[in-house]
């Protein structure tokens, strides 16, 4: 018998591991784009965006995200400052431990030339190769509040003065199973 150990037989402790998303609040005027996704039992939405991969700089995952998903070209948009950071650590279904999840959420406009430019729906790869398909839906943002939205960013985001309007503090509450139920 060997002193090493095979780390794959090992199993992972629920938030050991640390993943991070890029996401994008995309306004055009008041409205910002979401992807609504429709399921059987639920509704839910996520600002666009998603993981950071391996290696990859983090403006480039979100330039990759916005072209996966809206088939925008940040070049072609203002802004793109961080806005918020939400700390993910939430029980979620199935047999694989959770992951901690850093969502990093950045804020861009764009003119309503380049809005009508952009994707209308946005197909999320699955793990048996099928796709889940999102609608891109753009809401007034002071009517998120409500929304079944993921990170659940829609109060600070409702709260809002103005689209544009300064965030003094970059860090929302974190989301924990004490406070969120995984839908």
């Amino acid at each position: 018998m060997t002193a090493t150990s095979d780390e794959s037989t090992k199993s992972t402790v629920p938030f050991s591991r640390i993943k991070v998303r890029t996401g994008a609040l995309v306004f055009c005027g008041d409205e910002v784009a979401l992807i609504r996704r429709d399921r059987a039992d639920s509704v839910h939405y996520t600002p666009p965006g998603g993981n950071v991969e391996e290696g990859e700089d983090l403006r480039q995952a979100l330039r990759r995200e916005l072209a996966e998903e809206l088939d925008l070209d940040i070049d072609l948009a203002d802004g793109g400052d961080l806005m918020w950071v939400v700390d993910q650590r939430v029980t979620r279904p199935g047999p694989t431990p959770p992951p901690r999840k850093l969502h990093l959420i950045y804020r861009l406009h764009i003119t309503p030339g380049l809005r009508a430019t952009l994707a209308e729906q946005e197909l999320d790869e699955l793990p048996d190769g099928g796709h889940e398909i999102g609608i891109v839906e753009w809401v007034d943002y002071r009517k998120t509040a409500t929304l079944p939205l993921f990170p659940p960013i829609g109060p600070a985001l409702a709260a809002l003065d103005h689209p544009r309007a300064a965030v003094t503090d970059a860090a929302l509450d974190a989301v924990t199973d004490e406070n969120y139920t995984w839908v």
